[in-house]
Order: C-alpha cells, then structure tokens, then sequence
C-alpha cells in the first residue's frame, strides 16, 4: 500500500481533471457559492458536538450532519497500523474537518479481523469500547483518542485497563456504565455482527473482507490500487473536495 506513491499520485491528478473538466484547483480569492458559505455558517464548533448514531442496520455508526453532501463509508480494525497512518497523518484529519464544517457524513463499520490474524483480543475490545463511547455520545473523540494511541499491533494492548485509561482523556466518557461495558464486553454481539458485515462488503472476491482501511465515497469504492490516496492528506483532501463540488462526474468514474 505504501508503495507506488508517484503512480498514484499520477491517478488523483487525472481524477481531478475529470471531475473538474478543466483540472483547475479552487483558489481562495473565488467567489464562494451560496451552499459553501451557508455550509461555513452553520459548521459544529468542535467534534464533540458533532452528532453521532447507530445506523437503523444496527451496525454502521453515522458522524456528522445527515445533510452533508458527502458521505464516507470507512471500514477499519483498531489495530490496523494503515488505519492509524489514515487516522493521523493521511486522510482522516481532512476527514475530520469537514465532517465538523458539516461537507461531510462519516460511516464506520468496525472490523476487528486481526485478532484471528495475529492473536488476542484487542481488536474486539476496541470494538466493543467504541461502541459503549458511541452510548455515551463520545464516540467520535474516542475513536480519535484510540488511533492516537494505538499499540503495535502485534502487541494485542488494546486491553480492558488501556481503553479505560485512553477513555479518560474523553471528558464526559468516563462513569459507571462505559466502565462496565468495556470490562464485560457488554456489546460483543455487536462485534460480531460488524465483523461479519465487514467480511460480507468485501463478497466472494474477497470473502474475508475488503482490507483496511477501505472508503466507500458516495457509494463508490476506492479501488484498492488507488488506496495510496487515503493515505495522502492534501490528495485525499482533494478528492472529498472534488467530490462535493462535482458529485455525478464521481458517480460516473469507472475505475
């Protein structure tokens, strides 16, 4: 994934002459549309206050305004050292932002495959916390919190007494019932439930799932040739943009 950066630079510079026509970036000094600045207007002043819910499926969790005009659909493990260089330093600060200036509409299916992979249980516990935080309204800070601190992920740190200590750093998660729920795995169905959407997303090309980190834009699949993009913060910062600005030109990309 880490290799083949040039090449795939080279593809989102072509994605960017597709979905502008003339390739040409947004420059600042350009008169601002009318949905940008009211989307400006009416950003969420931090990540905490940005809503979150458990999708009617009972296994996506949904971040930021139902209205957004972009949705990413992201599948991760919480030990997946790509997710964590997604999380920090590719895409998924971008990500953040305009989540909280209301651009976009995050989806998580959380999988929690490495466990089986490389032993231990930190995946599914991370799962299982993340979903106790989304409970108690805190799951976006949370999740941040996690991928910041990740352990290596042949470690298997992602135990009952780290989440906890990590859940501190979240004002407001700590309390009697997200500490029971992550010392007694109290959303384990949850767990497996995400895992086996995870594994069913990636169908019978990929029976055991489609890798992490994977995005789903509007509906369409980053390629896993062109993953290198989720990776690079101003490209992917690029391609949410495009996207927006361009939504049926995306739709109609054929990879």
């Amino acid at each position: 994934m880490r290799g083949g950066r040039f090449a795939v630079a080279m593809t989102a510079a072509l994605l960017g002459v597709a979905l502008t026509g003339c390739g040409q970036r947004h420059e600042p000094d350009e008169p601002e549309t009318a949905t940008t600045n009211q989307a400006a207007a009416a950003a969420y002043s931090s990540l905490g206050d940005v809503p979150e819910e458990l999708a009617a499926d009972g296994i996506r969790i949904v971040v930021g305004d139902p209205k957004a005009p972009v949705t990413v659909h992201l599948y991760e493990d919480p030990r997946c050292p790509y997710c964590e260089e997604f999380e920090n330093t590719g895409g998924g600060p971008e990500l953040r932002q305009a989540t909280i200036r209301r651009e976009t509409r995050t989806e998580y299916t959380l999988a929690s495959f490495l466990d089986d992979r490389v032993g231990g249980t930190g995946s599914k516990k991370a799962v299982n916390a993340l979903r106790a935080a989304l409970e108690e309204g805190r799951f976006a800070e949370y999740h941040q919190v996690l991928y910041a601190n990740q352990p290596e992920e042949t470690a298997d740190g992602f135990t009952d007494a780290y989440l906890l200590e990590l859940a501190g750093r979240v004002e407001g998660l700590r309390g009697p019932a997200f500490d029971s729920a992550v010392k007694t795995m109290k959303y384990r169905t949850f767990v497996s439930a995400s895992q086996k959407a995870y594994e069913l997303y990636g169908g019978t090309a990929e029976p055991e799932g489609p890798g992490t980190p994977t995005a789903v834009i509007n509906n369409l699949r980053v390629p896993l040739e062109f993953n290198g993009l989720l990776l690079d913060r101003t490209l992917f910062r690029d391609l949410l943009e495009q996207v927006r600005k361009a939504p049926q030109e995306w739709q109609e990309m054929k990879f």
